[in-house]
């Protein structure tokens, strides 16, 4: 059974940081494109983040590039999503996907495994 677990959410002022964790379990880590997506109220669910299966390709949404940023550990089962100079805007709750079928994963529906999610919530 695959499992994807998120952690690292909190509550956090405009300006901090934080670091989300993506611990997979169930699959070939190391094949398997990994994507961050977020889901505020009221709001589409949007693309955050990706990192491809050797971690030698990523790739951010507009409205986090520079603040941003993924990576992986493949030794671990584990993708981070490193968060600086949050601003209330980035409140929402975080998820991480996997795709074993494409290379890079932008695309919600290209996801075939999603985690719970993880609130983050940025107080201005």
């Amino acid at each position: 059974q695959v499992q994807l677990v998120e952690s690292g959410g909190g509550l956090v002022q405009a300006g901090d940081s934080l670091r989300l964790s993506c611990a997979a379990s169930g699959l070939t880590f190391s094949s398997s494109a990994v994507g961050w997506f977020r889901q505020a109220p009221g709001k589409e669910r949007e693309f955050v983040a990706a990192i491809s299966w050797a971690a030698s390709s990523t790739h951010y949404g507009d409205s986090v590039k520079g603040r941003f940023t993924i990576s992986r550990d493949n030794a671990k089962n584990t993708v981070y999503l490193q968060m600086n100079s949050l601003k209330p805007e980035d409140t929402a709750v975080y998820y991480c996907a996997a795709t074993i079928r494409f290379a890079f994963l932008v695309a919600e529906t290209k996801a075939d495994y999603w985690g719970q999610g993880t609130q983050v919530t940025v107080s201005s």
